[in-house]
């Protein structure tokens, strides 16, 4: 028998190994794409619901408090209630301007909705109407 030739199903189960490999690389960057995609979601809607309560605690009648229970009822209904347990306001002066800050603080989704408290932090203003 020569150096240099196979023997027959010496490959057998080869497609098998490969199809795993494969399957588990693209399964991992799927579920990547997805985690990414939730996070996002998260900061944005985090975003919008500082700034909508910042918003609302600008109007005529509405104080700061108004701002806060207006930013954690938005994020209770639209995430979960654990992402609405802090929430601080502030008047700050922003670009030159007094405005009105509402700081959330919330947890940071790593594996589905689950991740370390208090590790996203964004913030939503609205000028103060004099």
């Amino acid at each position: 028998m020569e150096s240099g030739s196979r023997q027959p199903g010496g490959e057998r189960g080869s497609a098998v190994v490969d199809f795993v490999l494969v399957g588990a690389l693209l399964t991992a960057f799927f579920l990547a794409i997805v985690q990414l995609t939730l996070v996002q979601h998260v900061r944005n809607t985090l975003i919008d619901a500082a700034s909508s309560g910042a918003r609302y605690g600008t109007l005529a009648d509405r104080t700061a408090d108004d701002a806060r229970d207006r930013a954690k009822s938005l994020i209770g209904t639209t995430l979960n209630e654990d992402y609405a347990r802090d929430v601080t306001t502030a008047h700050v002066t922003f670009q030159g301007l007094r405005t009105l800050e509402v700081t959330v603080r919330a947890p940071f989704p790593i594996v589905g909705l689950i991740g370390p408290a208090a590790m996203l932090e964004v913030r939503g203003h609205a000028a103060v109407q004099e």
